[in-house]
């Protein structure tokens, strides 16, 4: 039974933060050149009473709005998300309340990052094909706002607050999710983390002291830290192989492919990705400039984007590549419909 992506919506939070908010905060922070070499001059931040659950909702909401399926007819609710509003209950079973559902639908959270879309597609379409689900509510959102200290100009340049709703089902039209291949390195999982709030290492009044790095940048424990040449170098070394990978599996050439839509982490990270494959510059898709690096969202972002302003369209076949958090990777062929 083949499956497709019906309709994707997003949302993004109210409040944004351009670098010239960043500049004025920070005087000492060279925004020009950041901006040149990430290519985000702005990014969404979630208000403080505001979480992914919150987010989550309204893309879902706005999917919902455009009648793609009757609602008693979605199965499954697929939340994808690294800031869940607790620990439990599972956010997506609040929000399958929220949203109005039938009480006979499956729910549950996946914690990935930004891999996490490709892999909630590999999901869905195995609930859909082995007749679990018909159709599947894949709602990703991230507020990484919350975990950043404000003083660290290593992530708080890069990234945005941001959710994506998807609705899969089977396929009519001509679209199709394809093949896909994933990979996972799980000895490399402290070069991109929040070491403390959690169970192995609780917040206290020791994990909140900061410190300060050689590069001036200022954080404790219980922020988000980023390895950035760690992460540039696995995926120099792990998404050209992936993409290979998926080349090998589908019988395809780069030249097969419309467009390709990797996550989108930044620009110097994506143009030597894209370089390293030889992927033609007008293949590749590209949207963080006004958003950043919205994490799991970044991918669904990067193609509603793109299908909005007539550059996607229907028919065409499209390479999707998410990696990071994890360390985690995943790749899928996707035909649009």
């Amino acid at each position: 039974m083949p499956v497709a992506i019906h309709g994707i919506s997003y949302h993004l939070p109210d409040r944004v933060e351009t670098n010239e908010d960043l500049q004025s905060q920070n005087p000492d922070w060279l925004m020009d050149k950041v901006a040149e070499k990430s290519g985000i001059f702005a990014r969404h931040v979630a208000a403080e009473d505001e979480t992914a659950a919150d987010l989550g909702f309204r893309a879902a909401e706005k999917l919902l709005a455009r009648a793609l399926a009757p609602p008693e007819e979605i199965d499954y609710l697929l939340f994808c998300t690294q800031c869940p509003d607790h620990f439990l209950p599972p956010s997506a079973c609040t929000l399958q309340h929220r949203l109005g559902f039938r009480q006979e639908i499956g729910a549950l959270d996946f914690n990935l990052g930004c891999s996490g879309y490709v892999y909630g597609l590999q999901l869905a379409q195995s609930l859909i094909t082995g007749g679990a689900a018909r159709n599947v509510l894949l709602i990703t959102a991230d507020t990484y706002s919350k975990f950043i200290n404000p003083r660290d100009r290593t992530v708080r340049t890069l990234f945005g607050d941001g959710a994506a709703a998807s609705l899969i089902g089977q396929a009519f039209g001509g679209g199709e999710i394809g093949d896909f291949v994933l990979g996972t390195d799980g000895g490399r999982a402290d070069r991109l983390i929040v070491p403390a709030g959690a169970c192995r290492m609780p917040r206290s009044a020791e994990t909140a002291v900061e410190t300060t790095d050689s590069a001036g940048c200022v954080r404790s424990s219980n922020d988000l830290f980023m390895d950035g040449p760690a992460l540039f170098t696995f995926a120099l070394t792990t998404v050209p192989k992936l993409v290979k990978a998926l080349l090998a599996k589908t019988g395809r050439a780069i030249e097969d492919y419309d467009w390709f839509v990797y996550h989108q982490a930044n620009k110097y990270m994506l143009d030597n990705l894209y370089k390293r494959s030889r992927i033609p510059p007008e293949k590749a898709v590209h949207v963080y400039e006004a958003v950043g690096n919205t994490v799991s969202s970044s991918i669904p972002i990067a193609l509603q984007t793109y299908v909005d302003s007539g550059r996607i369209v229907p028919g065409q076949r499209l390479l999707l590549a998410g990696f990071g958090v994890g360390f985690s990777w995943a790749a899928c062929e996707l035909v649009w419909g």
